[in-house]
């Protein structure tokens, strides 16, 4: 979220970590923007969207990439400093945001990921919230100690969407990646998608493989959770979702979803891994 470097939430060297919290309305929209420094948001309640373009990494192994990735109360959304990012809130949510300098990020932390949110993190980020113009105390700075150290240990959840680089990717590639987000329920194999892509099945699993990082099937796991996500979070029926998703039993959507999130669909907007 927007923050100027003179703004009282900017974190320093002196001050790594600042926690900024706020009720969020339902579709209140960040437009694409960057910042020096790293943010972690977290919602205790509510539902949050961020996109994060990244560029290709120094030893040009990871391509460059924009990943939307749609994250529930029990999970928390890491936004590397300088990193490109957008952000949607598709319910209303409580949203808490912690800046934090570049000088304490951990080595390898220069992508986005999905961490999940164990109870003593979600503690100590609700404990960070203190008046912006408080002055930096001992427990402050315990408390960022430990919210720094229990970031770098959370379990990482694969609820991104990658999507290939708009400019230099193939462009047969992310046309089908497109019509998999419209409607995730269409096809649910890739040679279904081959058919209507222009290029074989063979050359599209190469090109996941070679732009995202990632077989088809994985892909098109995370679309589903990102598509399902908001849906439980409306409070539809597990049944429901599970049709709109392409799955033919709630039993087999449920097998899925617990399998990626740790826990079955009727938990899934709890604020508790």
């Amino acid at each position: 979220m927007p923050v100027g470097d003179t703004d009282p939430y900017a974190p320093s060297p002196e001050r790594p970590v600042r926690c900024r919290a706020r009720a969020m309305g339902h579709d209140t929209q960040f437009e694409p923007h960057h910042h020096p420094w790293g943010q972690l948001a977290y919602c205790a309640s509510g539902l949050l969207q961020v996109t994060v373009s990244a560029p290709p990494d120094e030893a040009g192994e990871i391509p460059a990439c924009e990943t939307t990735a749609i994250v529930p109360p029990s999970r928390a959304v890491w936004i590397p400093p300088g990193a490109r990012h957008a952000v949607t809130m598709l319910e209303a949510s409580q949203l808490h945001t912690l800046y934090i300098d570049a000088s304490v990020v951990p080595d390898g932390w220069h992508r986005s990921r999905v961490l999940v949110v164990s109870p003593l993190l979600r503690e100590l980020v609700l404990g960070m919230d203190q008046p912006q113009h408080a002055q930096h105390t001992t427990r402050q700075q315990a408390l960022a100690t430990l919210v720094l150290a229990e970031m770098a240990h959370a379990p990482t959840q694969p609820l991104g969407v990658p999507m290939p680089d708009p400019l230099h990717g193939d462009r047969r590639l992310r046309t089908l990646c497109e019509a998999v987000l419209n409607t995730p329920a269409q096809h649910a194999t890739l040679s279904g998608w081959a058919a209507h892509s222009g290029a074989s099945e063979r050359t599209l699993a190469r090109l996941f493989r070679e732009e995202l990082g990632m077989g088809f099937q994985r892909w098109r796991q995370q679309v589903v959770l990102a598509h399902a996500l908001p849906m439980l979070a409306r409070g539809m029926p597990v049944g429901q979702v599970a049709a709109a998703s392409g799955y033919a039993s709630d039993s087999a959507f449920t097998a899925m979803f617990k399998a990626a999130m740790g826990q079955p669909p009727t938990r899934s907007m709890r604020g508790s891994p």
